[in-house]
């Protein structure tokens, strides 16, 4: 089984496109995870035919990445073997990359990545976006994957295998970037297949204090996969900053209660 997991927030304007893309592929059911919305988002939603669509819905805000790590339990318990992870509000004609993203994990990646800033937009970058990329190549060189670039699971759509989910806690993948480091951990096939400038996803820009807020959020969950990386304690402090962003946000305890008929080793920490 396919299935596809869009986190939703407020998308009203956007969430019909994503659908009507997704809806082009092989998928077998979408779990949209409409959370917090105060718009028609999940009327939007609830217009599109049942048979394929499975609406997940919390009247609060999950907060970043939380959605994904609920999408991707409803999916494993569905007895998904592929699921496809795409935001709500990346209306751009990205039909071909997801089907590449769908092709590749089918073909045996566990962990299929999109490349978002493919070679040729180096002079394109500002120093926020500079930073940010070089952060994932660090952290891709130190888990022995420089060939993924600057590729990560913080950005852009990107598909997994069953057995990623089994063996990467449901938590971590609300935190991207460890995730991608238990997944190497664990000697899972991790590989780019496909590639697409950022600006083509579609997504809007929502300013700058937006931007630096996300890029505040990544970088600290990439200190945190780095202390995964290297067995110490988990931190999001680096010469006495600490890189918080959105992560204050993040609703660990909804996330908790999704999972509680489960036994909670499989969870994570």
């Amino acid at each position: 089984m396919l299935c596809a997991v869009i986190p939703v927030q407020n998308e009203g304007a956007r969430i019909g496109r994503v659908l009507d893309t997704i809806l082009t592929l092989p998928v077998d059911l979408v779990l949209p995870v409409v959370n917090g919305s105060r718009d028609d988002s999940r009327r939007i939603v609830e217009s599109y035919p049942a048979d394929r669509i499975s609406l997940i819905h919390f009247e609060e805000p999950l907060g970043l990445d939380v959605p994904r790590a609920v999408g991707a339990l409803a999916a494993y318990r569905r007895e998904a073997e592929v699921v496809l992870f795409v935001d709500g509000d990346m209306e751009g004609e990205i039909g071909t990359v997801l089907e590449k993203l769908v092709a590749a994990t089918k073909s045996g990646v566990d962990l299929s990545l999109t490349d978002c800033y493919p070679p040729g937009q180096e002079n394109e970058l500002t120093p926020l976006v500079a930073q940010l990329l070089g952060i994932r190549r660090l952290l891709n060189q130190a888990l022995g994957l420089a060939h993924l670039g600057s590729a990560s699971l913080s950005h852009g759509p990107h598909a997994v295998s069953r057995r990623f989910l089994e063996r990467v806690p449901f938590r971590e993948l609300a935190v991207p970037p460890v995730a991608h480091v238990l997944a190497a951990r664990q000697a899972l096939r991790i590989e780019v297949a496909a590639a697409v400038p950022h600006y083509a996803l579609g997504s809007p820009d929502r300013g700058p204090r937006h931007a630096q807020l996300i890029a505040e959020t990544i970088i600290g969950d990439h200190l945190e996969a780095f202390c995964v990386l290297n067995n110490e304690k988990r931190s999001r402090n680096l010469l006495g900053v600490t890189f918080s962003g959105y992560n204050h946000h993040r609703r660990w305890d909804l996330l908790q209660k999704c999972w509680s008929s489960k036994p909670p080793d499989r969870l994570g920490s």
